[in-house]
């Protein structure tokens, strides 16, 4: 797949299409964690028959969130933190590639950083 940058307008354009996908995302992984949680004794007990309904679940939610990221980066941005909702978008900032920063639950995009420096290198566009 070809590399593709985005302006800050055609990111924010995205986001109606990319939210609801990424808030689908965000379920299936807290409902993974917990039912992961639940499942961690019998996953310790290696006499454990793990062939439960749960395990059944647990399976289709991985395969689901796998379909979710990659339905979100068929747009052409990259899902970077499935626990937070965290998407990078590339772009050209003066001359330099950056990624246009977006979490679920933020409005819009207002934010980029440079490749390496990820969340917490965060500046205000």
């Amino acid at each position: 797949m070809p590399v593709k940058y985005f302006t800050v307008e055609e990111a924010n354009a995205l986001l109606p299409k990319v939210e609801p996908l990424m808030a689908q995302l965000l379920e299936r992984r807290a409902r993974v964690s917990r039912l992961a949680s639940q499942m961690q004794p019998l996953l310790e007990d290696i006499h454990s028959d793990v062939g439960s309904r749960d395990a059944s679940e647990l399976v289709l939610d991985f395969k689901a969130i796998e379909r979710l990221v990659n339905k979100i980066q068929a747009y052409g941005c990259l899902v970077k933190d499935i626990n937070v909702g965290l998407l990078d978008f590339l772009a050209d900032r003066h001359g330099r590639d950056v990624y246009l920063c977006w979490r679920y639950g933020e409005p819009r995009i207002e934010f980029y950083h440079d490749l390496h420096n990820g969340f917490n290198g965060r500046q205000p566009i």
